[in-house]
């Protein structure tokens, strides 16, 4: 991992995830980009105009730089490569340009659920970035300090499709040097005997290189209550899932629950798209 990109409206919830970015960039030689977001109203642009050369833009422009040279001057930021970047597009598709245009690894966003960074992880918007991002998505709470990941959960159904976001997760446990929590969560309504759920789990889990992990099977009345509740059991570091636009992972992951799972667990959630 050698890219993190840390998307900022200057918040502190932002902040925080610049945070967690910083001591991931010291431990790993990463490089961070911070992206700011101007969305300007479409409809006052003169089609030969360009962004550049509006009085708004131009405003809102300097603005942002004399923030980010705020920003770069905090002390946990101290021997890293910062770049800052000022894009006028949506949300989404400005983290989705930079991400393509600068090869970003990771992605880190701040967020406090629905009172957090309202513009950029509710709505649409977290589906767009955080359910279809081709990069992960780190997505953070609070200010951790420091910011250590002993114990993964990887919630999955643990079925083929899912095989690809789980190399991507082990990658990040061994960068973390985290123990992945292998979990299936058993619902009423999607019930699976505990001799089923664990040959499932094993037989994914055995076609992989890698072994430093546990199997867990857990009850409850949803899959998303069922992954917050067990890893408040076992106060888990990191929650990962994997995300699969409108369709979901079969019938585990829909938008809703990744929705919900970023907006309402307090700890911090990781992404990945299959």
């Amino acid at each position: 991992m050698k890219k993190i990109l840390v998307p900022t409206d200057f918040s502190d919830q932002a902040e925080n995830a610049l945070k967690v970015a910083a001591q991931i960039a010291h431990k790993h030689k990463c490089e961070i980009y911070l992206l700011h977001i101007l969305e300007m109203p479409l409809h006052e642009i003169d089609p030969i105009t360009s962004y550049s050369k509006m009085p708004e833009a131009v405003f809102f422009m300097k603005l942002a730089h004399q923030k980010f040279e705020k920003l770069k001057s905090q002390d946990y930021l101290d021997g890293l490569v910062v770049h800052e970047t000022v894009e006028f597009q949506e949300i989404f598709k400005g983290i989705f340009h930079v991400c393509k245009k600068h090869n970003i690894d990771l992605i880190i966003m701040g967020s406090s659920g629905v009172s957090g960074l309202k513009e950029m992880l509710i709505g649409s918007n977290t589906e767009k970035v955080v359910r279809t991002s081709e990069t992960p998505v780190l997505v953070v709470k609070n200010e951790h300090n420091p910011f250590n990941v002993k114990d993964f959960v990887f919630a999955s159904d643990f079925k083929d499709e899912s095989k690809s976001t789980y190399q991507e997760a082990v990658k990040f446990a061994n960068i973390f040097g985290a123990k992945m929590q292998l979990l299936m969560v058993v619902t009423p309504a999607k019930f699976i005997t505990t001799g089923e759920a664990e040959k499932r789990i094993k037989a994914f889990a055995n076609s992989f290189d890698y072994s430093n992990y546990t199997l867990n099977i857990y009850n409850d009345i949803s899959i998303e209550k069922g992954i917050m509740n067990f890893s408040k059991t076992i106060n888990a570091d990191l929650i990962g899932m994997s995300t699969h636009g409108r369709q979901g992972i079969s019938h585990f992951f829909n938008g809703s629950i990744s929705e919900d799972l970023v907006n309402h667990a307090k700890r911090p959630v990781i992404t990945f798209k299959i």
